[in-house]
């Protein structure tokens, strides 16, 4: 008569559920580099690719130059399926071989310059840098109208940027700057010259996403784009002002693209469709983002942006030229300012 281990059985039935639990949670699942739930307002766009997908996108607080280097050094064996990173980024990932051509669903209604030709990367919203500034916290100074307000002594160790060798609206700031100093993207003298200023009046520089920091008052003036600050005014209810600076600034896209390989590349595939589609480009308008394609952007969410003429300070630029400065720009900096 042969003798049953129940427990044993049991034992065995168990991790076999668990293994099968574990299985089906990684079938639904896709990893996306740099989607932090307070940039973007990612963490509503992911809550709703779950609840309207069911695949499930863990929150990932990598910068676009963090998640980058991590795909380079993870190319033999990748572990995310998408990555969400500024323009140069995104070019500068197609020469690094570490991403995947794709044509989302929506791909005929994204503008010819702002998507890869071979699907590399497209583009999912655009943002305009200037000036985040908690008015409490400037304690009765005056909102900064210009990049030389900056400088002054008043606003020692009030102001922040991200670090613009690794972060990229950090360099975004250092290009808007250079191009209002009166410099190019072949030339960046005169915004290492203008940070060279800036550090003798004690900014905060950041590597990630500061959006916090500055509610609290931590930093009262952050370089940063429109859709956070409008997101602190009227989400948040915080009294911070978006001010584009009198010389001038610069709007760039954000992009998205499929990992080279990736462990879930289908499900990749579906997170990439959603974030272009009706409802993934509408909670962006809805976060105060600039939508990539036309017609999504209700008159409600347009009324809370600065004016026409406001933005009217704020330029295009040649991204390809963009993504082939930034090495060289960020070894300068880091040579001479930081």
């Amino acid at each position: 008569m042969k003798i049953i281990n129940l427990p044993r059985l049991a034992s065995v039935s168990l991790l076999l559920g668990i293994s099968l639990t574990a299985s089906n949670v990684l079938a639904s699942q896709a990893i996306c580099y740099n989607c932090p739930p307070e940039w973007a307002d990612w963490g509503n766009q992911l809550q709703a690719i779950a609840k309207d997908t069911g695949i499930q996108v863990p929150q990932d607080n990598k910068n676009s130059g963090q998640s980058l280097a991590q795909l380079v050094a993870e190319k033999s064996n990748p572990v995310a399926d998408v990555v969400y990173y500024g323009v140069t980024f995104g070019i500068q990932a197609v020469k690094s071989d570490v991403v995947d051509s794709y044509q989302p669903a929506s791909w005929e209604q994204v503008p010819a310059g702002m998507k890869d030709p071979d699907g590399k990367w497209v583009a999912l919203h655009s943002g305009t840098l200037g000036l985040m500034v908690n008015v409490d916290a400037l304690e009765g100074r005056p909102v900064p109208q210009s990049w030389n307000d900056l400088l002054k002594p008043e606003y020692k160790g009030m102001v922040g940027y991200l670090d613009p060798s690794s972060a990229f609206v950090g360099y975004v700031g250092a290009v808007a700057i250079n191009l209002a100093e009166g410099g190019s993207l072949n030339d960046f003298t005169p915004a290492i010259n203008y940070f060279k200023k800036l550090s003798l009046n004690s900014p905060i520089v950041p590597k990630q996403t500061a959006y916090a920091r500055v509610l609290s008052g931590e930093i009262p003036i952050l370089l940063d784009y429109d859709f956070n600050a409008y997101r602190a005014k009227y989400k948040d209810n915080a009294n911070i002002a978006f001010v584009i600076p009198t010389e001038g600034s610069v709007t760039v896209p954000y992009v998205i693209s499929l990992v080279k390989n990736a462990p879930h590349s289908e499900n990749g595939k579906k997170v990439i469709d959603y974030v272009l589609s009706d409802k993934g480009q509408a909670i962006w308008a809805n976060a105060y983002l600039r939508p990539v394609r036309a017609g999504v952007i209700s008159a409600e969410s347009k009324s809370k942006f600065l004016s026409d003429s406001d933005y009217a300070r704020a330029k295009t630029v040649d991204y390809q030229q963009m993504a082939d400065a930034q090495k060289a720009f960020s070894a300068q900096y880091l040579s001479e300012v930081k």
